[in-house]
């Protein structure tokens, strides 16, 4: 291991290919003076120039210092078991997405790849493949960069691959950008129990969520492609979560052809997305949907439900906390095109064929109608400024005996959110 010291941190530069690194050696040697003999503890240290990568990172993680930056060569680096960092202020690097590959393909122990416990962490330009379970989990810290990573499970969409790809959890002042989510089995990019959330210019593809948004209070998702996934974007609050989320604003996104099969395990929160759903919010308040361009979903381009529709109602705790109802829901200048042909449940087959006929098809929103029956007068539920764009009640409280049709209910406006400012070293990074 070559270990450059500059003013502020350690660069550690992992070596790879051990024939380079003896000529190396050998060359040195003939051309210095003879140099004092080692201490014991550094004889006994292998040497880097005969470590393996996989050893030299491992170790880089174990004993990193705050500081450090630990960089990935290019090449595919395969592991067998799961990778941890547990300290502050560590920087990892690749040397692109496409070219730093570490590879989990065989890996026999450990319930992700990389597992990171830390604060002023920034991880940036690799990829990370086929890991047994999550593929990046960081989890609670603060000041989180994310940045041109790709999570991706080569064989394609299986209920086998792992859940998360990129997985933030219980984390505050966080920024995920650039980056490229492929074939989880839950979600491709999922922040959730977090504060203060950039989410932007990021791809998402046949994942059963493509992004998600849970439990997490202010969050911008802006810029983002979600296509081919079961649900292109999701904003969720789960019922046992003590902390309840709300603020989010999703804007400027592409979200198209969200209409890959399910293929979550049975029994998860995202097993009861129905496919072709553009983006989805469930049990969630304050929520603006603006300026997005959602097309060609299936099912509908934009769903609106309540804790008492979702797959898992009545088999979870409540948080105490917990709002089963969305509420301030604020839809407006969007393009919806297409979608709404092809639902992705059966009872929803059901009410389609009843209200539009067989060929007919949903219109832009679906909404699960049910209210809070001790909402105050003066909360908004769902307000529609969006042109032409219609919302379709299917009143799933009574057994969907009154669906209709009535913008004039959803003629409003809601206060409109303020961006998303990310603080310390990550300000400015909106």
């Amino acid at each position: 291991m070559t270990t450059t010291t500059t003013a502020r941190s350690s660069i550690l530069v992992l070596a790879l290919a051990v024939p380079l690194a003896l000529t190396l050696t050998l060359t040195l040697a003939a051309c210095s003076e003879p140099s004092a003999p080692a201490d014991n503890a550094a004889a006994a240290a292998p040497p880097a120039s005969t470590q393996s990568f996989t050893e030299q990172f491992r170790l880089a993680l174990e004993t990193a210092q705050p500081g450090d930056v630990i960089e990935v060569p290019a090449g595919t680096h395969e592991f067998k078991r799961s990778l941890v960092l547990n300290t502050d202020g560590v920087t990892i690097r690749g040397q692109g997405m496409d070219t730093s590959v570490l590879s989990f393909k065989g890996q026999v122990a450990g319930a992700e790849g990389l597992s990171v416990s830390a604060s002023d962490f920034t991880i940036e330009d690799l990829a990370i493949e086929d890991t047994v379970g999550d593929a990046l989990k960081v989890n609670e810290g603060e000041n989180i960069v994310i940045r041109r990573v790709r999570t991706e499970w080569t064989n394609g969409p299986d209920v086998n691959n792992g859940a998360y790809g990129i997985y933030p959890v219980q984390t505050v002042n966080v920024l995920v950008e650039e980056s490229v989510a492929i074939a989880a089995s839950d979600a491709g990019i999922y922040v959730g129990q977090s504060q203060g959330v950039v989410v932007r210019n990021n791809r998402a593809e046949y994942n059963v969520a493509g992004i998600e948004i849970e439990n997490t209070i202010g969050a911008d998702v802006y810029e983002n492609v979600a296509v081919n996934n079961t649900g292109g974007i999701l904003v969720f609050n789960m019922p046992q979560i003590p902390q309840r989320g709300h603020s989010t604003r999703v804007y400027n996104n592409e979200v198209h052809n969200n209409n890959t099969a399910n293929f979550a395990a049975p029994g998860t929160a995202v097993s009861g997305v129905p496919k072709g759903s553009g983006i989805i919010i469930n049990s969630n308040d304050r929520v603006e949907i603006f300026a997005n361009n959602v097309t060609n979903n299936d099912t509908a381009n934009v769903l609106i439900s309540s804790y008492f529709s979702a797959n898992y109602a009545g088999q979870r705790e409540l948080a105490e906390s917990f709002d089963p109802y969305p509420e301030e829901i604020y839809i407006y200048d969007n393009n919806f095109e297409g979608g709404g042909t092809a639902p992705g449940a059966d009872y929803l087959v059901q009410i389609r064929d009843a209200i539009y006929g067989p060929e007919g098809h949903f219109p832009a929103i679906i909404w699960d109608g049910i209210v809070n029956p001790e909402k105050a007068a003066d909360v908004a539920v769902i307000c529609v400024q969006n042109g032409d764009a219609q919302l379709l009640n299917i009143d799933a409280g009574n057994e969907f005996a009154g669906a209709n049709v009535d913008m004039s209910a959803h003629d409003c406006e809601v206060e409109k959110l303020a961006a998303i400012e990310l603080t310390g070293s990550l300000a400015g990074g909106r």
